[in-house]
């Protein structure tokens, strides 16, 4: 999905002093043309959690017929992204030439390398009746070693998610390893995400991650006696055991990793080199980047 926000991102940080908890994010709803997006990354006291640079919750949003998802094409550098739904569909086409519809509980990974440029759009047979959009997309910064690495495009269908039920409560692995499970999803450091959904008063016992946050897409939780509200992200102090409780019926997802450092951040693009960064504007600017087969004729121009 396209980042229109500049580093002058809604979100809000505060420091809150309970154990186990170390900042928690308040995103505001942003229109973006029919749909609200909460983005909880990056923010200006939380920039990044472990490698994920960006995190944005879509939706849920109802479309008529005739409505719906239409992000021209854009541009990617030195990023990945991970799309992921709860609900609705998503379609995928990238200057590769790949063309991948995302369905519920599927995972799309766009590995953007030295460039990438995509368009998320819809199937007619979707757009063209009554239909609603709700997952999550987050941005992982590339380890510097793979930044200028070959773009690529992977598609994990629902079934190849590992998952397990600890204590009542359903997990899936999207990411990395927790719970004696490892995700088939490519990786390049150490790398964490997993989403759960906890029944009123149920308990879970998170994995550990060099860094970790928490996310409520729905419900709320208690972390330690201090309560995370739907729509909230929470930094978990690091290496603390740290158990959450549903106070009510709680849809959650957790990230984490490793750290990669400072990244420069401009619209799509995401670097550790400032100089790289105003390479790919450039590129943008003057159209070097690849097309997108079947989506040639349209293109998001560069922000100012």
């Amino acid at each position: 999905m396209s980042n229109l926000i500049q580093q002058q991102s809604p979100c809000e940080a505060k420091e809150q002093p309970c154990k186990g908890v170390e900042t928690i994010v308040e995103p505001k709803d942003k229109d973006i043309g029919g749909f609200f997006v909460r983005r909880c990354l990056p923010v200006a006291k939380l920039r990044s959690v472990g490698p994920w640079i960006f995190f944005d919750h879509m939706g849920p949003a109802e479309f008529e017929a005739g409505q719906g998802v239409d992000v021209r094409p854009h541009p990617h550098i030195n990023l990945a992204t991970v799309t992921f739904l709860f609900e609705g569909e998503i379609l995928h086409r990238d200057s590769l030439g790949n063309l991948q519809a995302i369905k519920p509980g599927d995972i799309n990974l766009m590995v953007a390398g030295k460039g990438i440029v995509h368009s998320e759009r819809e199937r007619p047979e979707v757009r063209n009746t009554l239909h609603r959009l709700h997952g999550l997309q987050l941005w992982h910064a590339l380890p510097e070693a793979y930044e200028e690495t070959a773009p690529a495009f992977y598609h994990y269908p629902v079934d190849d998610i590992p998952a397990t039920n600890i204590d009542g409560v359903p997990v899936r692995v999207m990411m990395g390893s927790a719970y004696g499970l490892t995700s088939p999803v490519k990786t390049f450091c150490e790398t964490l995400y997993l989403e759960a959904v906890l029944e009123e008063g149920l308990t879970l016992t998170l994995p550990p991650a060099t860094e970790r946050a928490i996310y409520v897409a729905e419900g709320e939780l208690h972390v330690h006696g201090e309560a995370i509200k739907a729509h909230q992200m929470a930094l978990l102090t690091p290496k603390a055991e740290v158990k959450v409780s549903a106070s009510k019926k709680s849809r959650i997802a957790l990230i984490g990793g490793e750290p990669l450092g400072y990244r420069y951040m401009y619209w799509n693009f995401a670097s550790s080199r400032k100089t790289r960064i105003e390479w790919a504007k450039e590129d943008w600017k003057e159209q070097r980047f690849d097309k997108v087969p079947g989506d040639e004729e349209e293109f998001i121009p560069l922000p100012d």
